[in-house]
Parts: C-alpha cells; structure tokens; sequence
C-alpha cells in the first residue's frame, strides 16, 4: 500500500495547484497526486486545438511542476475513497491519506435531445486521444453545428473555422451569443464579428432533434430552420464530477457540487475540495454561484492546499473575471454585468466611455477601447465591470476585479494613480477607469 500525508484526486489546473499549494504550505508531508490522464491538457486552451496551435500534444500542461515541486505522480484511476479508514481505492492499488483533496472537476453536459447519440455528435472532452479523433473529424466535415453561443462554442467556431471551406452555424437558446457573461451592446458588438468571419448565427432558438440514419445528417430546430450537418459540437455547458465523492458519503450541495465551507473543507474534516466540482458562493451576498472557471479553481485550489492541516486562507465569494476574443476583438468581464445586478436588486449607476488605448491615438497598436463600469448607487461602491478592445482586455479585466475585492468606490477610483506611457497606454488625461469614475459621481450626485 502506497502511504501519503496529502493526497489529492485531479491532476488539472485545480489538482495541480492544490498539490503545489499544499507542498510549499507544508514542505515536510509527502504529497501525492493520483489522476488517470498520462497527459494533462490545458482546459481553456482547447478550442485553439482545432486552428491555432494544431493538435492536443501542443497544449498540454507540463509535469515538470510535479517534479520541481517534489510532489509524486500516480497515474490510476480512483475508484472508491473510504473514509474511515482514510484510503483511496485505485486501479494501481490502495493509497492511505491524512488529508485528501478532491478535485475531480467536471463533464459536459449532454442534453436528452433525439438523436444526441449519433454518431458525429461529440461534446468536449478533455482527453488527448477523444480530441485528436474530435480534430480528424473536424478537419473531414464540410457542415458543422456548434450548439451554444457562450466562450467555448464561439471560440471553437472561430478556430474550426480557421480551416476554410467549412459551413459553421452556431445554435444559441438565448437572443444573443455571450448573453450570460455580458451586457446586451458587448453581445451585439461580438456576433457581429462573427458574422463578418463568415460564420451563422442562429439566436433565440433550440435544437429539438438530431437527425440521421447511423450518423448525424442534419439538426432540426424549434424554429422549423433543418441545418445540414455532418458533425454537431455540443458546447452547452459542463456540470460537477461528484460521483466518487456522492459515492464517500460526502455532502452535495444544493447546485449538485460537492458541498464545502470557505475553507475548502468537506463535511469530513479531513477532506477538501476544489475546482469545478466544488461548489461555489458568489462574492455578491453569498449566495450560489453557478461559475466553473480555471482562475476560479486555482484560487480555491490554493486556499485548500494551504488549509489541509489548519486555517490559513478563506474564500471572499466567487467574484468572476472572463475574457474571450475573436480575431483581434476582445470581451472581458469582472462581477456584474448591469444586468446582472439590476436582477440581483441592486440599485446601480452604469456609465460607458470608448477611445484609444494609446496617446495619440495614431501610435502603433493602438487600439480603440470601450470600458462600463458598474457602481451601486447608493454607496458608490463598484460591483463590476466590461471591456471590449485588443488583447489588454483580459488584463484590464484584472485591474477591474482588483477594485471589486477591495470594494473601492467611485471616489477611490477617481483617485487612483495610474502610471502612464504614449506607447502602452491611453492618455493620463482621457484614462478610463478615471474618467468613468467621474462620470459615475456627477450621476450618483444628480439622483
């Protein structure tokens, strides 16, 4: 029988950081990482599979971290985990634990449509072989239907069709892609990017039926449209992996992921949780929040590791910071959309400002940049904000979320001292998050 002092479950972005967190928190305790993957793909890297990197093999995540970490690797499938004896049952034998970790992530979500098991209907997986077969059929198909218009479904329309001579619709429920992750003017302004690269797109409608003889041949939807297809991507969403953990006796909370405290910790003291399939409490009130992000996961993922054997972190809620791009246009988003908080009940002063992100705006890479904030109106207190530009909008998303955390007002903000330069930045003058502010003030101070 192996023995460990922490062992965690998951060899993702959640298992990896957790196993890295827990080593440097507690040097002395072996630790030890079961997963079942030989190879570990990098999960928001997989779109890019399919157009700009080439193949699974170029994204993976390295096991040179396990190494220069002294944390040792067991590749087994976990089967059981009994408690009470603290052991984990896998296919390469029994692994004795202090503390364990779970982080046993997520699965895609495969709706009971007609015809979902056809074959050419594929969800993604993050497996290297279920995707090399996924991009040699890609590669073969001339109709291909995407079925969700949210980050991975327009990402990977965009990377398949980087291939040429492919038909790519994209199937959204919602009247806009990316409805779920900004305000309404930051969807119009993506899906008309989209569109411009030569790809449909079909919103406030469903897939009712998948149709074919053994393989798929065309998607019929709610509308009465027939799409013809000869491969359908199911990009809808992904739910928690809790089967082992349902299977301990641990608690699942009222979302389906496994239950935990701020801490990360189970209802059994001495197992945590992180990831994807932990569940999770906004930063917005505490209530449930339905977010599985990478960023996510790596924070939670830091606070169980250095927790294993004693408090030393909390989680402060779920903010959610995003960003996605098509071609050289950017979306990001920090907390609450304005939609967002006005279905929460918050009272909020929105204001919007677009210029150049260099001084003068003729400078190389300049680039033209529209940023929202979000405050809430009687305390002038920022819930969240959007930005739509060239790459440093995921960054600026960043800086966004920073104030959320700290809870800076409009005043705060105002105040902030930037640094600036003609050649990175827009101008100290025009400077956005400043300005909005401002702009938030005057508005707070007429109502």
């Amino acid at each position: 029988m192996t023995k460990a002092d922490i062992v965690i479950i998951g060899g993702s972005a959640a298992g990896l950081t957790a196993a890295i967190s827990a080593r440097r928190t507690y040097p002395k305790k072996k630790t030890l990482l079961i997963r079942q993957e030989k190879q570990v793909l990098i999960p928001c890297g997989i779109p890019y599979i399919f157009g700009t990197v080439g193949s699974p093999e170029k994204n993976l995540i390295p096991d040179a971290a396990l190494e220069k970490n002294g944390i040792e690797l067991l590749i087994a499938q976990a089967k059981k985990i009994d408690r009470k004896k603290k052991i984990v049952e896998t296919t390469e034998g029994d692994v004795e634990y202090e503390r364990l970790i779970v982080s046993t992530g997520s699965v895609p979500v495969m709706p009971p449509i007609p015809g979902f098991d056809r074959d050419g209907v594929m969800a993604i997986i993050k497996d290297v072989a279920f995707l090399r077969e996924m991009q040699q059929r890609t590669e073969k198909a001339k109709n291909i239907v995407i079925v969700g218009g949210g980050f991975i479904g327009i990402e990977m329309a965009d990377e398949i069709n980087k291939l040429g001579g492919k038909s790519i619709t994209i199937v959204e429920l919602f009247p806009h892609c990316l409805s779920l992750a900004y305000d309404e003017e930051f969807c119009i302004e993506m899906e008309e990017v989209i569109r411009a690269r030569g790809i449909a797109i079909r919103t406030g409608t469903k897939v009712v039926a998948i149709n074919g003889n053994s393989a798929v041949e065309s998607v019929q939807l709610s509308d009465g449209t027939e799409l013809e297809a000869d491969l359908v991507v199911m990009a809808i969403g992904a739910a928690a992996n809790v089967d082992l953990a349902r299977d301990a006796g641990l608690h699942i909370g009222l979302t389906g992921s496994i239950a935990v405290d701020r801490t990360m910790r189970t209802s059994d003291e001495c197992i945590y949780a992180c990831g994807d399939c932990a569940e999770k409490v906004s930063f917005f009130g505490g209530g449930p929040s339905p977010l599985k992000l990478a960023s996510i996961a790596t924070l939670e993922a830091r606070i169980a590791g250095a927790n294993v054997y004693g408090v030393k972190r909390e989680s402060p809620g779920t903010v959610g910071v995003w960003s996605t791009a098509v071609g050289d246009v950017a979306l990001g988003t920090a907390g609450l959309t304005e939609a967002m908080a006005k279905k929460r009940g918050y009272e909020v002063v929105a204001v919007s400002l677009e210029g150049p992100n260099r001084h003068p705006g003729i400078m190389p890479g300049a680039a033209n940049t529209k940023l929202k904030l979000v405050f809430e109106a009687n305390s002038g207190v920022l819930v969240g904000g959007q930005v739509r530009g060239d790459s440093t909008a995921g960054e600026i998303s960043n800086i966004i979320s920073a104030c959320i955390q700290k809870r800076m007002t409009a005043e705060d903000i105002a105040m902030f001292q930037m640094g600036t330069q003609p050649a990175l930045t827009a101008s100290p003058v025009a400077y956005p998050l400043v300005n909005l502010a401002e702009m938030a003030i005057a508005q707070m101070g007429r109502n």
